[in-house]
């Protein structure tokens, strides 16, 4: 058995982390700091059934995982209080969203920038709030800022000159060249308050937004994290509500992402475990091909499979953007170049 296999069955629960040879851990661990899950597992393992040395690196993980999170927090703290004078209200994404409303995910999961979402007509107010209170632009690119005004679902980043975190304002989920068009307005207005008056997404939309996440949105780089979080969410949202499944495929189907949910759904439970409803269990051509991408790891960690990977990267952007706009954008980037 592979690594990456080992490490998913770690995740899953079908083996147990004392039936490990010591040397088997090196594989395991270079996989999950590859798949930004090293924090994940080591909130899920048993610190009595690994080796010491794991034992110590997995506490050193959790606490650098605890002060990220506190972080993360602080951040998304700090972005209410300067957009909150100005009347503008956000909702936070993926990582910081999981962590503020205590969400399965959450527990030892790597958190990078803030991502928040706002409606578009606050768009404009939001970016000049931001810069007055101390973020600037990452990208003095003049292509790379058009592009991402004209065609992408976010702002250029931003990063903050004092504390350096960067911060994504999103108005829309996917970009708005892509061929889905998720309801922005419903994600916002369905939105809901964690115990601390941040507002995330309603379980559906988290669900949905997470699939789009792995399916729709990339090249699948880093995709078992992301279907990870996709697993723990839905298993933790249909346990507190049964008719969960059901929800799900109807707010799918409104934001155009019932096949994406879907195929998220199926590579969740053949490789995570995740239990589905039946209707949910159809076997779709191409869920190999996405699994195989998922896989390709060496026992280092190392990305395999270069052919595959390059076609995801080319199905990644050829969903973004129309062929002709696609060619002259991939044009003008290797001019650039």
């Amino acid at each position: 058995m592979s690594a990456v296999e080992t490490l998913i069955d770690l995740l899953a629960g079908r083996r147990a982390a004392a039936t490990l040879a010591p040397r088997d851990w090196d594989g395991v661990i270079g996989v999950a700091r590859a798949e930004a899950l090293l924090g994940t597992l080591a909130h899920r393992g048993d610190p009595a059934a690994v080796p010491a040395s794991v034992a110590a690196l997995f506490a050193d993980t959790r606490a650098a995982a605890a002060v990220a999170t506190t972080q993360a927090l602080w951040e998304a703290e700090m972005a209410r209080r300067a957009l909150a004078p100005h009347g503008i209200e956000f909702v936070l994404l993926k990582g910081t969203a999981y962590a503020a409303a205590g969400l399965a995910p959450a527990p030892g999961r790597q958190i990078g920038d803030l991502d928040i979402l706002v409606p578009w007509h606050d768009l404009a107010r939001t970016e000049n709030a931001l810069l007055i209170a101390g973020w600037e632009w990452v990208k003095e690119d003049a292509y790379d800022d058009a592009y991402y005004r004209d065609h992408m679902h976010e702002l250029p980043p931003l990063i903050h000159k004092a504390r350096d975190r960067m911060i994504d304002v999103h108005h829309m989920i996917l970009p708005r060249t892509h061929r889905i068009t998720p309801d922005a307005l419903a994600l916002v207005g369905d939105a809901v308050r964690t115990e601390g008056g941040f507002a995330v997404l309603c379980p559906t939309d988290m669900a949905c937004h997470c699939a789009a996440h792995l399916i729709a949105d990339g090249d699948l780089q880093g995709g078992l994290r992301n279907l990870w979080d996709f697993h723990a969410l839905t298993s933790a949202f249909a346990v507190a509500d049964r008719g969960f499944w059901g929800k799900l495929d109807e707010r799918a189907e409104m934001h155009g992402l019932e096949k994406t949910v879907h195929r998220a759904a199926r590579l969740a439970r053949d490789l995570y475990g995740t239990k589905l409803p039946s209707g949910w269990n159809r076997i779709r051509s191409g869920d190999g091909r996405y699994q195989r991408r998922l896989l390709a790891r060496d026992d280092w960690g190392r990305a395999t499979d270069p052919l595959l990977q390059q076609a995801f990267y080319i199905r990644s952007h050829w969903l973004r953007m129309p062929p002709a706009m696609l060619a002259r954008h991939l044009w003008t980037k290797w001019r650039k170049r």
